[in-house]
């Protein structure tokens, strides 16, 4: 599963191939959208929760809110089932699922940080990140990614600094699963699932607050 874009995408893999996907675009309704998708998932597939022997999740970088939905709720499953929790850059799923539609490397990837920024990384090719995620104004690292292609809805919202915008637009489950199975068949270890952030929440405790005392 993942929430740290505005799609709320969650998928059953069976180790070999993606079994059922949703996939709903809506950056405002991640707590909504999430457990439904889920139950919608698990009955496309007719299985029941207690047959997952693992979770995967997406761990950003995305907006605080919206991240820590799939997150704890990857947690919640994991405890509950026993089973182990895995985590997996946003963005790699990202690149991932572009190789699989046919791009080759090198490109980028880039979504919407907001604040007019972007939260992006270079790849060399669909499962190998060069450098870590980072978090920019575009016009700031256009120059950087002159010439390559870039994959997602931060490059479609910035045509200016992005002008070669590839999708896909937001990430899918089933390319996380994939990218995580291929991974763990493989012997390599998976991210802990953690949330990316690479910046401060937008609510934050007010600076030289006025202290009122009784008198």
């Amino acid at each position: 599963m993942d929430t740290a874009t505005p799609a709320v995408t969650v998928a059953l893999h069976d180790g070999t191939s993606v079994i059922a996907s949703s996939g709903q675009v809506d950056a405002r309704r991640h707590g909504e959208l999430l457990l439904p998708a889920v139950d919608r998932v698990l009955a496309e597939a007719g299985t029941k929760l207690d047959a997952v022997t693992g979770v995967v999740v997406g761990v950003g970088p995305g907006p605080y809110t919206g991240l820590r939905v799939g997150l704890v709720t990857a947690a919640t499953f994991g405890s509950a089932l026993s089973v182990p929790v895995h985590g997996i850059c946003t963005l790699d799923g990202l690149a991932y699922a572009a190789g699989t539609g046919g791009l080759e490397g090198p490109f980028a990837v880039a979504t919407d940080a907001r604040r007019k920024e972007v939260y992006w990384a270079r790849y060399e090719d669909a499962r190998t990140r060069t450098g870590e995620p980072a978090v920019d104004r575009p016009a700031d690292i256009a120059e950087a990614l002159a010439g390559l292609p870039v994959v997602g809805a931060g490059a479609r919202l910035y045509p200016e600094s992005f002008p070669d915008a590839r999708g896909p637009e937001h990430v899918a489950a089933g390319a996380l699963a994939a990218l995580a199975a291929e991974r763990l068949a493989a012997g390599q270890e998976l991210l802990e699932p953690q949330p990316l952030y690479l910046r401060r929440p937008d609510a934050q405790v007010p600076k030289n607050y006025k202290v009122v005392t009784p008198t």
